[in-house]
């Protein structure tokens, strides 16, 4: 199928990501680079959040019918972001010529089982068209698992074409539910993959003894101390040796694998403590990764909801001195934005039947035009 390229270089991104925490909304003009117009964002509503965690387990009961219902209720989110993009911008919906949404990962597991596997985002494209009468760009990761690559992660194209800079090697750590590190090399190279738990973890652990949806920058894991003998046994899981290209997910991260590594480890330690060792555990993975893919980096951007986090940004300084970390803001994106942002370049890409992966980054058999369109 052959589609012409849009007379519009406005791009509506929406990102829900493994945080589970909402949807994040950017509108984009690609005129003369990348320049957001505005950001929207949408909570979820306690309800909706279980069932999206629960759906991400495996057994659960009646799975196809809540999945069908969690992604119609994902997309009155997406829409409620939409409306309000458009509102504050006083843009048009027929002045806007796509949407990119990503959809809610509930499963990801590329190259398994029968060595294609597959990736799993729940979402309704169709409806969100017909709820906001522009074209959406969805499924925007099962080509690149068709041709054999890890779907993910799908940003380091557009961290390249943002925060790179020719004759410098520039590192861009997105610190979401799961953490993933782009290496933008002096010599226009681009490496990217999965580090391993982002803010997941963490909030989980912080939702379930106080309460909250998140330790509010980091001050509770500050308050505890960090157990290396409970670090080290996490830091132990073979994931974080694996070589690139890799991904991740809920799928290994989640709150039986810590249950389990919890119970292996006979000292008892206060909830706080726990708090400040998974912080530590992202903190420490993140840093390891930095150290040993992307040792000719001077300058670390972060972005991600992990970008607010004071306690876990001072952390990931302090194991690497040397190295000049701070909020990709510093380059004109806030860190909510830029994986919507990099959304709506996707859904650009696929529009002007141009390609959205990078072989190098997923091990896909090559270059791959991304997503399926759903006209307005």
């Amino acid at each position: 199928m052959t589609v012409a390229a849009p007379a519009s270089n406005l791009f509506i991104g929406l990102m829900s990501g493994t945080s589970l925490d909402g949807v994040d909304g950017v509108l984009v003009d690609f005129r003369h680079g990348t320049r957001v117009l505005q950001h929207a964002s949408c909570g979820f509503a306690p309800t909706l959040r279980a069932e999206l965690l629960a759906l991400n387990t495996l057994g659960g009961q009646d799975e196809l019918h809540r999945a069908a219902l969690a992604a119609n209720a994902l997309v009155d989110h997406y829409a409620q972001v939409v409306q309000q993009l458009l509102q504050r911008s006083g843009v048009a919906a027929d002045q806007v010529a796509a949407i990119g949404a990503h959809g809610q990962t509930v499963r990801h597991r590329p190259q398994l089982f029968d060595g294609t596997g597959y990736t799993l985002q729940l979402n309704a494209p169709a409806l969100l068209a017909e709820r906001c009468g522009i074209t959406v760009v969805a499924d925007l990761r099962s080509r690149d698992v068709a041709a054999g690559g890890q779907g993910a992660p799908l940003v380091p194209a557009f961290h390249q074409g943002v925060f790179g800079q020719a004759g410098q090697t520039t590192l861009v750590l997105n610190i979401g539910g799961i953490a993933n590190l782009s290496v933008l090399g002096a010599d226009g190279a681009v490496q990217g993959f999965d580090c391993g738990p982002g803010n997941a973890l963490m909030d989980g652990w912080c939702q379930r003894h106080t309460g909250q949806p998140y330790d509010d920058g980091g001050r509770w894991a500050a308050s505890g101390r960090v157990q290396q003998p409970l670090l080290q046994r996490l830091l132990a899981e073979p994931f974080f040796a694996q070589q690139p290209p890799k991904s991740t997910g809920r799928d290994l991260f989640h709150a039986d694998w810590l249950a389990a590594q919890l119970a292996a480890t006979p000292e008892a330690a206060a909830a706080a403590d726990i708090q400040a060792t998974l912080t530590e555990l992202t903190a420490a993975s993140c840093a390891d990764a930095v150290r040993r893919w992307g040792r000719d980096g001077s300058t670390l951007l972060v972005c991600g909801g992990g970008a607010l986090n004071t306690h876990l940004m001072q952390r990931i300084a302090a194991l690497l001195p040397g190295v000049q970390v701070g909020s990709t803001a510093e380059r004109g994106l806030p860190p909510l934005e830029v994986e919507a942002a990099a959304f709506a370049w996707l859904a650009r890409q696929c529009l002007h039947g141009l390609p959205g992966n990078l072989p190098a980054v997923t091990g896909a058999r090559g270059p791959r035009v991304l997503g399926a369109i759903y006209p307005a």
